[in-house]
């Protein structure tokens, strides 16, 4: 709650009126800006690409998320191309780390996968989520290759890379 002091001059001339506040109301008003100021920096600093981190068994585990594209054209003679492709198309692991890859199946039916050089294998269905475990521990290029569309007679290829430095 605030105040007016109003001032009396001696020669009985003009009043000066003063707002005068409480020394509690000052002090709230400056912690609540100091709070605002450090909630405003905190998001200002934490804007932009996070990475996701879960934990098991008290390590680590780093999530990347994928998706199955599809690209369609039309040419001039009327004829229709298109093609499919693994979005992003490339990702990048530590030797040694541990990723939960997410894929999701957007467009296709299905595409049954393989990653060379591992035993790791599955499909991933439109409308659905796969999770595929990955520990590389040695350094390389693995292909992750959709067995429908290998080449390019079969609208493919639909390759991603997974290197691991």
């Amino acid at each position: 709650m605030h105040k007016y002091l109003i001032v009396h001059t001696r020669d009985g001339g003009t009043r000066m009126r003063f707002l005068v506040f409480k020394r509690e109301t000052v002090l709230y008003v400056l912690i609540s800006c100091i709070i605002l100021a450090t909630i405003s920096a905190w998001f200002l600093l934490k804007k932009g690409d996070t990475v996701v981190f879960n934990s098991q068994n008290g390590q680590s585990v780093r999530e990347i998320h994928m998706v199955t594209g599809e690209f369609k054209t039309k040419m001039k003679d009327g004829t229709e191309m298109e093609s499919y492709r693994w979005d992003p198309g490339t990702i990048f692991l530590e030797k040694g780390e541990k990723v939960n890859l997410y894929i999701s199946g957007i467009n296709g039916d299905e595409h049954p996968f393989y990653i060379e050089g591992t035993n790791l294998k599955g499909t991933v269905k439109k409308g659905e989520e796969v999770i595929v475990p990955l520990h590389f521990n040695q350094s390389g290029t693995f292909r992750l290759i959709c067995k429908t569309h290998d080449d390019k007679t079969h609208l493919g290829p639909m390759i991603a890379y997974i290197v691991v430095n």
